[in-house]
């Protein structure tokens, strides 16, 4: 049954995806959110009664959360690259950060810590090298990342605020 439903839908998704990823400028990751929503909803609620309405839906709702938080989301003006004159003040408080932030990463839920230590490795490995090493799709990556790094912010958020 749902072999049947993934494939009768994969045509209207990706024709769905694409045209709203499209106007919205969104990511192509909505394809795979979506795949995933629905994989979710087959498990916990069976298949939608309108599958085609359910995921029309389910398309628009994504791009709206990946144009939301591509609103949130800047990037940084100047890389912050290692600068050798920062004197050992500076130096102690970067060592605490990152040990801070690996230790949040450690308490990260399922295959989030393994995922985040491989895109923070110093080895810089591509999408497909960390695919490889956690035995899931090269495009699950992007929405799984996402996921993982909502997550690491909800759960550094408090020890931000706190000092």
């Amino acid at each position: 049954m749902t072999h049947d439903l993934v494939t009768s839908l994969r045509p209207l998704l990706t024709a769905e995806a694409s045209a709203e990823a499209y106007a919205a400028g969104a990511e192509p990751g909505v394809e795979q959110a979506v795949w995933l929503r629905l994989l979710e909803h087959l498990d916990a609620e069976g298949p939608p009664r309108d599958p085609q309405e359910w995921l029309r839906r389910a398309v628009r709702s994504e791009a709206r959360r990946s144009r939301r938080t591509r609103r949130l989301e800047r990037p940084y003006a100047v890389e912050p690259a290692d600068d050798p004159g920062r004197d050992p003040e500076q130096l102690a408080l970067a060592a605490a950060r990152g040990r801070a932030l690996r230790e949040a990463v450690r308490r990260l839920p399922g295959r989030c810590p393994r995922l985040m230590e491989a895109l923070l490795s110093p080895e810089d490995l591509t999408y497909r090298e960390i695919a490889g090493e956690l035995g899931i799709s090269q495009g699950s990556l992007g929405p799984e990342r996402s996921r993982c790094l909502g997550c690491l912010r909800r759960l550094l958020t408090p020890e931000v605020a706190a000092r």
